[in-house]
């Protein structure tokens, strides 16, 4: 059962790799993809000599990953597939007794996949930097901003249109600086006005998601709830996303990034509170 299950499994990366190669643009990649994909079909070759059946492909799975590669980079899709290999390596450690042909597959599996999908070359990832940059400013400037006006102004709509002007405003203002900042480091190889275009993409729809929940509560403060979801919702989908592409700790990542977000939202709640109380505004 468990060789069909992983002679099932070489079979779908191998089309996914080559589903993958052929929308690929750089020769690099494409050579990468074309190479990994061969691998696959010989282990899969191997286990069919094993399981003595024929197996087709799961046209689900494959369209899957082939939509996250074109969504999120080539890089988050395909070490995203590569973490169901520990399981696999554990499977072929079981059967290297049995069968000493799979210790070459398993070395392969182990190795040389890893080392060519460090080589790999993506631009979506090459402009996290720009991301990071738009989604975390919006989040610490905007959770720590609407905080405090949600608490001194109790019609929720006012909070919202305030949030509006501010996202908008420091968005322009972020993609400008996010532009001079590339421009001044020409050897990272990355584009200006892209750089750019991602940071302030990034802010906006940060922006949106933060303030949508003001023009539908009933009040600021219901708003401000929904807020704090739609943010522990974002961080934790986008450190996601960083910690499988570039293979970094996940727990720390998303700890780092709620410490400082909510951090500022506190002091900025303490601030919003003392407005209230001691000046009496409430709009």
């Amino acid at each position: 059962m468990e060789a069909l299950i992983q002679q099932q499994n070489e079979l779908n990366e191998y089309f996914i790799y080559m589903e993958l190669a052929k929308i690929e643009k750089d020769p690099h990649n494409k050579k990468i993809l074309q190479n990994i994909a061969m691998e696959e079909k010989e282990h899969y070759e191997f286990w069919k000599k094993i399981t003595k059946q024929d197996l087709k492909p799961q046209k689900l799975k494959i369209l899957y990953y082939v939509t996250l590669a074109k969504l999120f980079g080539l890089a988050f899709a395909l070490k995203l597939m590569e973490r169901g290999e520990e399981k696999a390596q554990c499977f072929y450690k079981r059967l290297i007794m049995k069968y000493p042909e799979a210790k070459k597959i398993f070395e392969q599996e182990h190795e040389h996949e890893e080392k060519l999908l460090r080589m790999l070359n993506d631009a979506k990832l090459a402009y996290a930097g720009a991301i990071v940059l738009g989604m975390n400013d919006a989040l610490v400037e905007l959770t720590g901003t609407l905080t405090g006006v949600a608490l001194a102004f109790a019609n929720a709509k006012y909070v919202g249109i305030t949030g509006v002007i501010m996202g908008v405003a420091a968005a322009l203002s972020m993609a400008g600086s996010a532009y001079l900042e590339a421009r001044e480091n020409k050897d990272a190889g990355i584009e200006p006005k892209k750089y750019a275009f991602y940071t302030g993409l990034a802010y906006v729809l940060t922006t949106i998601i933060l303030v949508a929940p003001f023009f539908f509560a009933n009040s600021a403060k219901m708003g401000l709830l929904f807020m704090f979801a739609g943010a522990v919702i974002s961080i934790t989908l986008y450190n996601f996303y960083i910690a499988v592409a570039k293979e970094e700790n996940f727990t720390r990542r998303v700890g780092e990034m709620f410490a400082i977000t909510f951090g500022v939202a506190l002091i900025s709640f303490a601030i919003g509170y003392f407005v209230n109380k001691y000046f009496g505004i409430e709009i």
